[in-house]
């Protein structure tokens, strides 16, 4: 919209310069800025929100990568738009940047050692597992998930000691009646209950 009104204004020949706002300016939060929160109290009392759990993978030079994910959300409508948040020390991160593209597997009530085992660093989470490629970027879609997002990246902006990772959508499904989703609370594994 903002983009049309300024060819808009300069194909009218109008005086007025619109210029673009600047970008803001990233960067890490300063140690005299820090709120005054205890991180094991931090973590106590968000345990208290329960979360569904996934598996976000991507396919790189190297093979299928992954790891467990519970901050994932959508985001917007239009265009299509999911998000997820990752430690800054995560060495699967930088293997779905690198490929670019990714897809979030939403995990079933059944499938808790399947996410442990994506939560392992440095294991070969893959062993054993059974996925197929996701119809637009090929990133691994795991067998038994009862829903999957298959994912262009389109932004990364800095969350303090992680990253927030913006996705377009290219395609996506779900399997209807597959059971209760798995929800993660208070630092167990759950399931919803009506």
């Amino acid at each position: 919209m903002a983009a049309t009104a300024v060819r808009h204004l300069r194909a009218a020949g109008s005086p007025t310069a619109v210029e673009p706002l600047p970008r803001p300016d990233l960067r890490a939060v300063g140690e005299n800025e820090r709120a005054p929160v205890d991180p094991g109290e931090f973590r106590r009392v968000l345990g208290h929100f329960a979360s569904g759990v996934t598996v976000v993978t991507a396919l790189d030079a190297d093979g299928p990568t992954g790891f467990a994910c519970q901050s994932f959300a959508s985001l917007s409508l239009d265009p299509p738009l999911v998000a997820f948040m990752v430690a800054r020390t995560s060495t699967t991160w930088p293997r779905i940047a690198a490929a670019g593209t990714f897809c979030v597997n939403v995990l079933g009530a059944g499938q808790g050692e399947l996410c442990r085992s994506f939560a392992v660093s440095g294991a070969d989470k893959f062993a054993g597992v059974s996925w197929a490629p996701a119809p637009a970027t090929g990133s691994p879609r795991l067998a038994g998930a009862p829903a999957w997002i298959d994912c262009t990246i389109t932004a990364v902006h800095t969350g303090g000691d992680h990253l927030i990772v913006v996705g377009r959508v290219e395609s996506l499904d779900a399997t209807e009646g597959t059971g209760d989703p798995l929800l993660f609370h208070r630092g167990r594994f759950g399931r919803f209950s009506a």
